[in-house]
């Protein structure tokens, strides 16, 4: 009895995963690949190895059928409405917005004038200072097109294994950053972000650089072979921006497969205007003030834009900002205060210690 209970679980797990397969669409190559794995697997019930070949055989299938091989989402190409997402996003850089409403033009006319053949869009590299909203404007992209955004930060990966996964012999292995990304997203052509590409361990560099070539060749990047997956994916859809602070530690042979933009510092008087209206808004929301509980006097500004001194980003603004908020949300709560200004006579209060 308990051997025919045994043999109907193993015959009730192989139907299942056969269920799986067939309810999902592949590439038909990848399907006879699967149905090779399940025949590899029912042989392996007479060799008493069947529970471990399952576990590595249904984890393998799990991730095959999350990559989204036949989903894409269709691009959002109105330039007034991406223009006021920039806006709404960035002040200034005005350059850089022209740079990228001038991408959105291009991507425009290829879908109109020839619909029935795919292009590969430019890979951007922006290279800036910290806190010059490198990244932020990649998120603005993907926003203005309609497109899932997939960061992967490269700042401080130690092996190119991250990127592109582990041998399906490795116990627990999985695949990299970029097939993890895309189960994740659900479709073929997110905006991919290449965060901080400048910045891997130094150990790990060349490797990484050299995925990177594949992953940013239009000619190499539609069969992108994951070492978990072993099956080459198509990611000539997708669109990659790369980011880093500068490009000595980068690979020419990236370096060449990417268009450059420059992001500009920020002027103090650039950073006031970005503090009133994009970052203090956000941070009082965050900490549960309404706009009359705190307000910060004109004169003041200059000292909170520089605390340390120049610093060509805002993170250290916001951050100054996020701790005078912090202090002005407890003084209003434990002593009953309707509101907080920040002027002269107080303003070392609300200002880091360093």
């Amino acid at each position: 009895m308990s051997q025919i209970n045994s043999e109907e679980i193993l015959n009730q797990e192989l139907d299942e995963l056969r269920a799986k397969i067939e309810q999902i669409q592949l590439p038909e190559e990848l399907l006879l690949k699967l149905k090779k794995e399940l025949v590899s697997l029912e042989r392996s019930v007479k060799l008493g190895n069947y529970d471990e070949k399952y576990d590595k055989v249904s984890r393998y299938l799990d991730w095959v059928i999350k990559i989204p091989f036949a989903q894409k989402s269709e691009d959002t190409l109105d330039i007034q409405a991406a223009k006021a997402i920039f806006d709404k996003h960035h002040y200034g850089l005005k350059e850089v917005k022209d740079r990228f409403l001038e991408y959105l033009a291009i991507l425009n006319l290829q879908k109109q004038n020839f619909t029935n053949q795919e292009f590969s869009a430019p890979i951007l590299l922006l290279v800036g200072l910290v806190g010059t909203g490198k990244t932020t404007f990649a998120y603005s992209l993907a926003e203005a097109l309609g497109r899932q955004i997939l960061r992967i930060p490269i700042g401080g990966m130690v092996s190119a294994k991250e990127l592109r996964g582990e041998s399906r012999l490795i116990l627990e292995a999985q695949p990299g950053a970029i097939i993890q990304g895309l189960c994740e997203a659900k479709t073929m052509n997110p905006v991919i972000l290449l965060d901080e590409i400048d910045r891997a361990a130094d150990e790990a560099n060349n490797d990484i650089m050299g995925v990177l070539v594949e992953l940013l060749d239009p000619a190499q990047n539609h069969a992108f072979v994951d070492n978990y997956i072993n099956y080459p994916v198509n990611l000539s859809q997708a669109i990659f921006i790369a980011t880093c602070n500068n490009t000595r530690r980068i690979a020419t042979a990236v370096i060449d497969r990417m268009e450059r933009i420059d992001m500009p510092s920020y002027s103090d008087e650039e950073k006031i205007v970005i503090a009133k209206k994009y970052i203090l808004p956000g941070v009082m929301k965050e900490a549960g003030l309404k706009e009359n509980q705190f307000k910060i006097d004109e004169a003041i500004w200059p000292t909170l834009v520089r605390p340390l001194g120049f610093d060509a980003g805002v993170r250290t603004l916001q951050r100054t900002l996020k701790g005078a908020v912090r202090k002005a949300a407890r003084i209003i709560v434990e002593r009953g205060f309707k509101e907080v200004i920040i002027g002269p006579d107080n303003v070392k209060i609300f200002l880091p210690s360093y």
